[in-house]
């Protein structure tokens, strides 16, 4: 028999006064249970069944090391059946620090999978931080893909069961790189190497990305990686899509001047492709940077399900629907309103795209 606490997280994250929702969180800050209505702006409040003593066993649950996934309710879930659980974990880097970073990494994804999170998502260099002040300062805390925080975040997802993508500085050779890494059950999966690099904190001194764009299929679907700057290329997340993507995955380290990033363009990238969006960033201040949070999901739709807050450290659940990124055709009256924008592409157009780019910086 389904346990009522259970039942309780279950129904936290199906619903808001009886309506179906996508997502709920627990603020690193305070603990309560929280759940998203979607409302303008998102409000977050307490649900009702989120009490003080369900609370309390949660966290003493916790603190005694025991560890189980939940089952499933014994109500009926229709509807919810084709979706995915993931989890955004928005939190704070020290910089330089990676071994503090990578055991609070692993925390998280623990924690994250308890609830059920099939895949756990940080942000950008959450194993390193960002703001160095030059390649040397940097290359110190950089590690090869097969290094000892891939093999940390392996040991998690093989006791877990859950994948995880985490952004670190890549070691390749003599280059280095802002990559993130997709792990699961049975190790590297597949990694992701910036392409676009703005001239901004430790990109200015990287290399960029030397490889295709690719997807990989998972057993929840097929999930591609882009980080941080490669959002505000439309080419990017439409190259993902033509290759099969479900999901998008986006670490990323927004700073202050990025939030229209947050604000618009991840909807927007999300609705042009029809494909899920996942943008996962930190909070905090390095080195004078303050940055902003936000974390975003967005579905196929280009609609917002959940989006994190401007401060918090925190875990966001969302439910996301990655089969239904496939149906492309959009029919608002059938044979009077009916759109595909893949199908409706002119690609012969298209050709200056392509045409090798000039890059330029503003000086004083």
């Amino acid at each position: 028999m389904t346990s009522p606490c259970a039942n309780v997280g279950w129904l936290a994250s199906l619903t808001v006064g009886g309506e179906a929702q996508g997502a709920w969180w627990f603020s690193r800050a305070s603990n309560p249970l929280r759940v998203a209505e979607r409302r303008p702006g998102w409000v977050r409040f307490p649900h009702a069944s989120a009490t003080k003593t369900v609370g309390q066993q949660a966290v003493s649950g916790r603190q005694r090391g025991f560890r189980s996934r939940a089952p499933r309710p014994s109500f009926p879930l229709e509807g919810l059946m084709g979706k995915t659980k993931i989890a955004c974990v928005q939190m704070d880097v020290a910089i330089g620090d990676v071994e503090a970073n990578r055991h609070k990494i692993v925390g998280h994804l623990r924690e994250a999978a308890d609830s059920a999170a099939e895949l756990v998502i940080f942000p950008e260099c959450a194993v390193t931080g960002y703001c160095f002040g030059s390649l040397d300062e940097a290359a110190q805390f950089a590690e090869p893909l097969d290094g000892p925080s891939s093999e940390a975040i392996g040991d998690a997802c093989r006791v877990t069961g859950a994948y995880a993508v985490v952004g670190f500085i890549e070691k390749g050779g003599s280059n280095f790189y802002n990559a993130a890494m997709l792990i699961g059950p049975d190790g590297i999966v597949g990694s992701y190497r910036k392409v676009h690099l703005p001239f901004l904190g430790v990109d200015r001194f990287l290399n960029p990305g030397d490889r295709p764009f690719n997807i990989v299929e998972l057993p929840i679907g097929k999930v591609a990686i882009n980080i941080c700057y490669d959002a505000s290329f439309p080419e990017a997340a439409r190259a993902l899509k033509l290759l099969g993507a479900e999901l998008i995955v986006l670490p990323t380290n927004w700073p202050t001047g990025a939030w229209r990033t947050a604000e618009f363009i991840i909807n927007a990238r999300a609705c042009e492709n029809h494909v899920n969006f996942a943008a996962v960033n930190r909070v905090g201040v390095e080195r004078g940077w303050q940055f902003i949070g936000r974390s975003k999901v967005v579905d196929y739709n280009g609609d917002t399900l959940a989006e994190a807050s401007r401060d918090d450290e925190q875990i966001m659940f969302v439910e996301v629907d990655l089969q239904e990124a496939n149906n492309n055709k959009i029919v608002n009256v059938a044979g009077s309103y009916e759109i595909d924008r893949l199908a409706d592409r002119r690609p012969e157009f298209y050709g200056m795209i392509a045409s090798t780019a000039t890059k330029s910086h503003t000086t004083a």
